[in-house]
């Protein structure tokens, strides 16, 4: 009888919270941030997938207020009764608001504004977008956005640097929380380790930001800005592992501590330790790595509401690539070739508002990067120290818009390299001023000017000039204008240099490079007013370089020549973006960027390596809603590039392919707080040694033992060297992994 008791209880009550409520949340503008859908005074809370569908289990019966929120649109807030074994199904519009702030951004003029009214362009990307195609970095997962490229440089450590535009790695600052935190030597390993379930969106400007931001601004930046601990789930993990059995586990959570003070701890891992040579060069063909990443942010409530985050981070990355008999025993020597990297990095952000009337922020970041690697015989230890400190003013008096403010950057850097005599100490304060005039409601100026002092190469200005027309609500223009500068330290950048397998030659004193960017911007909004939306975004740019340097890899095949340019470089072309929305849930994202990218010399014009003159990005979404299956289908598409050869009898091709890298993925969201995801990358198998007979030259001789030279230092042709070459690893453009599948589930508890 007890029994039987307890199986009626369980029915029963399985019967009281079997309802679910489901629809689908949509807009005539495109929705770029999440949407949360909640019910008031209960637990029951979600959020829609990217096509803007939802789903709520287990609801019991009663009356409730279902709420809809999204940035940048009107709350939706209506009373629903749910009634037992009756599930509803409920759709909502949501309304631009013009009252809040839309889409806000916070990259473009260092204060919130919403992203259709600021005089500069800012392309926003949330954790939905990047959902599509998941990675185990977000240096990997810029591959989806139109005009950004991951490039690797090396083809056994497999490092790398992001393109904005064609422009390299260097050109780019990359910074978290707007802090400058990621730059120089940790380019790609600051982006690597960042837990993806933490980041809120990702803001990319493309074209000079200088006179903000000063050194390294030059042709845009990438701004991750990670979750308020206040909006982010109490407990969050996402777990993929692909067929090449690489492992990647994000995890998230939140804590009160106290009353005022709540907590976000986030942590990244990543392995992935199998040998794989499938291109049968005898080298691995994608680097092994361990990498451990721990991120805490703190957020804490004071009186009016006056902001003070504080966050750290610490990473641990141990990676090696070379030939796959190579064990750590070998590490330095001269037996068997490898590539071996230890990283240690640890990082501090924060952010406090002063305790004025007046809007005071002082920003603060600091890092401490070590890097112990071993290219072979060459050894490589670097330690760098990166302190950041940044007072702003912010106010509005009548038609003006100011912000003034002072920072300083303070740089150690010290290697074991002959080109690093003694370890530098590099202080860069500066001073910059800006405003942003409203002439009237379609009408607006911005003006702006910073001032930097180098202890090294002195005083450098970089003024700055924005307008925005707005013709109609749907249409917008914008020119920017403005120049860029960065202060160079070769070795932090180019791995070329690093690799051992050729000798660095630097001519001269190299001067810091100065650049003078324009570009146009141009939104057309479309409602074709059968719930259709599209949405045009179309940027032409133009930036001129003086003092570029450039990198020699033709006079000599065993060095590496580098000096400032005699002449001038251009970076030219025009970008669009289009956003396609059908009201059956199908929906398009396709991006296109046509460059023009080349040195300009003694009246000779040369297109730079690695770079391509056409890149295309899409990614194509459509759910099946009574099923709860989504499907992506995302890819990118490269123009060839010039690679480096060796000599004139070297048999690679001198140029890339066309090449796309196309994925496919299933997600499955029918269990509540659960999705189940997998697919295939890399659909149309593309590996780089497609039409090449290797990509690494002499992986049978990497120390060249057995290379002969003539009496000029020419390397001779030998029958144990039939193209006269040396082991060399910078031809390479693109990942060297084969089709693969990929699976994982994540779990979000709000």
């Amino acid at each position: 009888m007890k029994y039987l008791f307890l199986t009626m209880l369980i029915i029963s009550t399985k019967s009281v919270f079997s309802q679910n409520i489901t629809g689908k949340v949509e807009s005539i503008l495109p929705i770029d941030q999440e949407i949360t859908i909640r019910l008031f005074n209960t637990n029951f809370k979600t959020q829609a997938d990217s096509l803007g569908f939802y789903k709520l289990e287990n609801i019991p019966n009663g009356t409730y207020k279902i709420n809809v929120t999204s940035t940048g649109f009107k709350p939706i807030t209506h009373r629903i009764t749910v009634v037992e074994n009756e599930n509803l199904n409920l759709d909502f519009e949501l309304e631009e608001d013009q009252n809040e702030l839309n889409e806000v951004v916070v990259s473009g003029t260092l204060k919130p504004v919403k992203r259709l009214e600021s005089a500069v362009p800012v392309e926003v990307y949330s954790p939905t977008f990047f959902k599509k195609n998941p990675t185990p970095s977000i240096y990997d997962a810029l591959q989806n956005i139109n005009g950004v490229r991951p490039q690797l440089n090396c083809g056994v450590c497999n490092t790398g640097d992001i393109h904005i535009n064609g422009l390299e790695g260097p050109y780019t600052l990359v910074m978290i929380d707007g802090m400058p935190i990621v730059s120089s030597l940790s380019t790609v390993y600051g982006l690597s380790g960042i837990p993806n379930s933490l980041v809120e969106r990702i803001e990319i400007v493309k074209g000079p930001a200088s006179s903000l931001y000063g050194s390294e601004a030059v042709g845009g930046l990438i701004n991750i800005i990670t979750k308020n601990p206040t909006n982010a789930p109490v407990f969050s993990a996402d777990y993929f592992t692909t067929s090449y059995f690489e492992s990647n586990l994000d995890l998230g959570m939140k804590f009160n501590a106290g009353k005022k003070a709540i907590s976000l701890i986030g942590v990244n891992y990543f392995n992935y330790d199998q040998v794989i040579d499938k291109d049968k060069d005898n080298f691995t063909d994608v680097t092994l790595s361990e990498r451990i990443s721990v991120f805490n942010k703190w957020s804490f409530q004071r009186n009016q509401n006056r902001l003070f985050t504080i966050a750290v981070r610490g990473m641990y990355e141990d990676r090696w690539g070379g030939d796959i008999r190579w064990e750590k025993k070998y590490r330095g020597g001269d037996e068997i070739y490898g590539e071996s990297i230890y990283t240690k990095r640890a990082e501090l952000i924060g952010s406090y508002q002063l305790p004025f009337e007046e809007k005071l922020m002082l920003s603060f970041s600091g890092n401490v990067h070590y890097q112990n690697s071993r290219y072979g015989t060459t050894s490589y230890i670097a330690n760098q120290k990166i302190g950041f400190l940044q007072l702003t003013w912010d106010k509005k008096i009548g038609r003006n818009d100011l912000l003034a403010g002072i920072a300083s950057r303070y740089t150690y850097y010290d290697d074991n390299t002959t080109a690093t005599k003694e370890a530098e100490n590099t202080w860069l304060p500066g001073i910059f001023v800006q405003d942003e005039i409203t002439f009237s409601p379609k009408s607006q100026v911005l003006l702006g000017m910073r001032y930097d002092y180098n202890s090294i190469h002195g005083s450098i200005f970089t003024p700055r000039f924005a307008y925005r027309f707005k013709a109609n609500e749907n249409t917008i223009f914008r020119l920017n204008a403005g120049t860029g500068f960065r202060v160079v330290n070769l070795f932090t950048e180019d791995h070329a240099a690093l690799t051992g397998s050729r000798d660095v030659i630097i001519k001269n004193d190299l001067k810091p490079e100065q650049s003078i960017n324009v570009n146009l911007n141009y939104i057309q909004k479309i409602n074709f007013g059968n719930g259709t939306f599209m949405g045009i975004e179309t940027t032409a740019f133009y930036t001129r370089f003086s003092n570029k340097i450039i990198s020699d890899y033709e006079t000599n095949p065993n060095e590496i020549i580098y000096d400032n340019i005699d002449g001038y470089a251009l970076s030219q072309g025009i970008s669009t973006n289009i956003d396609l929305n059908f009201p059956s849930g199908l929906k398009f994202i396709v991006g296109a960027t046509v460059l023009d990218n080349k040195n300009v010399e003694n009246g000779i014009s040369e297109r730079p390596y690695l770079t391509e003159n056409f890149t295309g990005t899409w990614s194509i979404s459509y759910k099946i809603q009574p099923w709860n299956l989504s499907m992506d289908y995302t890819g990118n598409v490269y123009s060839p590039m010039k690679l480096p050869l060796l000599s004139e009898t070297d048999p690679r091709s001198p140029n890339s392919p066309w090449y796309s890298i196309q994925n496919i993925q299933f997600t499955y969201s029918g269990w509540k707080d659960f999705e189940v995801y997998g697919g295939i990358k890399n659909l149309l198998n593309f590996t780089p040694k497609q039409n090449n007979p290797f990509l690494i030259s002499r992986t049978n001789d990497p120390f060249d033992k057995n290379v002969q030279y003539d009496s000029a230092g020419k390397v001779l042709v030998t029958p144990d060297n039939p193209y006269g070459l040396t082991f060399d690893t910078t031809y390479v453009y693109g990942q060297n992994q084969t089709i693969r599948g990929f699976l994982g589930l994540r779990y979000t508890f709000r």
